[in-house]
């Protein structure tokens, strides 16, 4: 060992600690950091919904851009009491039973004429040009009038629900074109229960199929596919 090493004192270092008031600003930041990633997670989720929300209720196409003409504003799907349904058993129906799935409606006569039957068939194609997505729209036929519907059709009607309903009940609610019947439309109700498009009476298919992917598309987080036909009665069983 030379000297000058001997020469130096032996001294021991001792590192301070943080100050109180340097420790309760450190977890402050932490606090804070853990809630930003906790909203900045949150707003992830719910970015989907927020998503389609605002697509369908701001950034709303023009009616130009639809085959269907929206309704505006939408019309709720009517209770119990101002809308009384029925099943084929003749079983009481609550029409907030059918809300969480996009409906095609037809409303006609149980006698149901040409304008009728090519409505109903007009009615299952479309959904079944849906492809995978065609568990999210149900077919439901609003019958008016005291004639049931007739047999030859119910076979053609598995998986639709086919509930009686009273005309001038249904005339509070849906609304046809100018100078046309109630009978004349496919009318469209959504998720929510609210019904917010009206096909014309001479539509084109494909154009009403665009107007239902373009839908769905944008309301892909507020429904569920499928649904227990028990929820609603039997109607013409799933």
């Amino acid at each position: 060992m030379t000297d000058d090493a001997r020469a130096q004192p032996l001294t021991l270092a001792v590192h301070g600690l943080p100050s109180p008031e340097a420790a309760l600003q450190s977890a402050d930041r932490r606090t804070r950091l853990g809630r930003i990633k906790m909203l900045l997670v949150l707003l992830a989720c719910a970015a989907p919904v927020i998503a389609s929300y605002f697509t369908y209720h701001v950034i709303r196409p023009q009616a130009r851009t639809h085959h269907g003409q929206l309704i505006q504003p939408p019309r709720e799907l009517p209770g119990a009491a101002e809308l009384p349904l029925q099943d084929l058993k003749g079983r009481a129906v609550d029409p907030r039973t059918l809300k969480d799935q996009w409906l095609l409606v037809v409303v006609a006569d149980g006698a149901c004429d040409a304008v009728c039957e090519r409505l109903l068939y007009a009615q299952r194609q479309l959904r079944e040009s849906l492809g995978r997505e065609k568990d999210r729209l149900d077919r439901v036929w609003l019958v008016t009038g005291e004639a049931p519907p007739r047999a030859h059709l119910l076979p053609a009607l598995a998986g639709a629900q086919v509930l009686s309903a009273p005309r001038e009940a249904l005339g509070r609610w849906l609304r046809p074109d100018e100078g046309q019947p109630l009978s004349a439309h496919l009318y469209l109700v959504d998720p929510m229960g609210m019904w917010m498009m009206r096909l014309p009476a001479d539509f084109e298919p494909a154009k009403a199929k665009r107007d239902l992917d373009r839908l769905l598309r944008a309301s892909s987080s507020w429904d569920r596919a499928g649904r227990d036909p028990a929820i609603v009665g039997d109607g013409a069983a799933r």
